[in-house]
C-alpha cells in the first residue's frame, strides 16, 4: 500500500471511531441518568452534576480524537 493512502485510512479511522464511541457514551450516560430519575425523580439534583461530567469527560476523547487526526 502506498504511504498516504495508509496515512488517509489511519486518519479515517481515528476520527471514525473519534466521533462515533463519545457519541455513544454521551447517549448511553445521559439515558442511564434519565432512567435513574425517572425511577427517583428526588434524585435528580445528585444525578444531574455526574451526569454532566461523566458527558463532558466523554465529549473530551472526541476532542482528542481530532487533535490526534491534525498531528497525523
Amino acid at each position: 500500500m502506498d504511504a498516504e493512502l495508509v496515512k488517509i485510512l489511519t486518519k479515517g479511522l481515528t476520527i471514525a471511531l473519534g466521533g462515533v464511541v463519545p457519541a455513544w457514551a454521551i447517549g448511553n450516560i445521559v439515558g442511564k441518568a434519565m432512567e435513574a430519575i425517572g425511577r427517583n425523580p428526588e434524585a435528580s439534583d445528585k444525578v444531574f452534576v455526574p451526569m454532566l461530567l461523566g458527558a463532558a469527560f466523554a465529549e473530551a476523547i472526541a476532542i482528542y480524537a481530532l487533535v490526534v487526526v491534525f498531528v497525523l
